[in-house]
């Protein structure tokens, strides 16, 4: 069976990589399909691998997403997460998620660097 959404990620990310393994496990169904981009283009995204590391990206029902709405598909292929995917189809919801999320860009690369040095210890 198909995983109803596939989701791309940036492996070498410490962060990324937390956060992913938690979402495995939230995975129970396998509804999930996780690509780790780090090592090239997947043959399955027609973005370059630059877009993919710079930008959260999912496919969902053949629709490619960034951003925030990726997140939102992503939390909708999981049971306990579902609530949040779904009120993220409010626009209102989805727009601040997005504002929330491009915040978190211009942090990202300090949190990456907090969190490889805890890796590391």
């Amino acid at each position: 069976m198909a995983p109803d959404v596939t989701v791309w990620y940036d492996g070498a990310c410490p962060l990324c990589k937390r956060e992913i393994r938690g979402l495995r496990r939230l995975d129970r169904r396998g509804a999930i399909e996780f690509i780790d981009v780090n090592y090239g283009e997947p043959d399955s995204c027609p973005l370059s691998q630059g877009e993919l590391l710079a930008r959260f990206h999912a496919r969902e029902k053949g629709r490619l997403l960034s951003g925030a709405a990726a997140f939102a598909a992503m939390w909708r292929a999981i049971p306990l997460l579902r609530p949040f995917g779904e009120a993220a189809r409010l626009p209102p919801v989805l727009w601040l998620i997005e504002r929330l999320y491009r915040q978190f860009l211009r942090v990202r690369p300090r949190l990456q660097r907090h969190f490889a040095r805890k890796d590391a210890v």
